[in-house]
């Protein structure tokens, strides 16, 4: 049964063809409450809006998707003397689990990118107050290129019933995963893809200053932590530029 778009206070704004939420964090968490898909796309993903038919599909078909990318933010801003917020992953997660329902035991349903790192979370949400137990987690594998079908992930998600499945893996697989969750649950599950922001709190990735969030310098503190592995991501993002500047409201035609 597919998911009902979802109108949350506030506004939005058409960047490269998806409806971006333009409203505050609080807002945004709210409207992420009532479930459906909540994406937050990065700017080195965005990019493959020309070529990968199930991520563009994922962020159209979305119900939330919130500026998470502070360069896109910036890119806007600039090009179209508008002035559009940002919500960053890392404030939207955060307001997330103070909620009250998310914190009631089998409330949540997470989805992982591996046994350590699903160790490390449980450890940390537990002792944060949000009641996750290994049984309501699932380590996803490595999906391949394309759409994605998790036959076993769906059935557990099916027989736990959360009200709300949080997914924790890489950007651009963990949209395509939501997508494949939205189109085939038999219920509407808040759908959650905030990627690696789980980590800058239990320690998977480098801390993130509030400070740092704030003023869009994540992607500085995650480049000095490990520039091999951050440096090549974000230097291909600055191609967001030019796509930005070609197409401004208009989805990028596909390759």
């Amino acid at each position: 049964m597919p998911a009902r778009k979802l109108e949350p206070t506030g506004d939005y704004r058409k960047i490269l063809g998806v409806q971006f939420f333009v409203g505050n964090a609080s807002q945004a968490v709210k409207a992420g409450m009532r479930g459906g898909l909540v994406v937050a796309p990065a700017a080195p993903a965005l990019l493959d809006l020309h070529h990968d038919h199930e991520y563009r599909a994922a962020l159209l078909e979305s119900d939330l998707a919130i500026t998470d990318s502070g360069f896109m933010v910036l890119l806007w801003n600039t090009m179209t003397q508008d002035r559009i917020p940002r919500v960053s992953g890392l404030e939207y997660l955060k307001l997330l689990l103070s909620q009250a329902e998310f914190r009631q035991s089998d409330a949540t349903f997470w989805v992982m990118p591996s046994q350590e790192s699903l160790q490390r979370n449980i450890r940390w949400l537990q002792r944060h107050g949000v009641r996750v137990e290994e049984h309501n987690c699932y380590v996803a594998p490595k999906y391949p290129p394309g759409p994605i079908r998790d036959e076993r992930l769906l059935e557990l998600v099916h027989a736990r019933k959360p009200a709300h499945v949080v997914i924790t893996v890489g950007g651009g697989v963990q949209e395509r995963l939501g997508l494949f969750l939205k189109r085939h649950c038999s219920f509407q599950p808040g759908i959650h893809c905030i990627g690696a922001a789980i980590g800058f709190l239990t320690g998977d990735q480098i801390p993130i200053p509030d400070w740092a969030d704030q003023w869009m310098l994540g992607w500085l503190f995650r480049c000095a932590s490990n520039p091999n592995r951050f440096v090549p991501r974000y230097a291909k993002a600055f191609r967001l530029a030019a796509l930005m500047w070609r197409y401004r409201d208009q989805l990028p035609k596909s390759k």
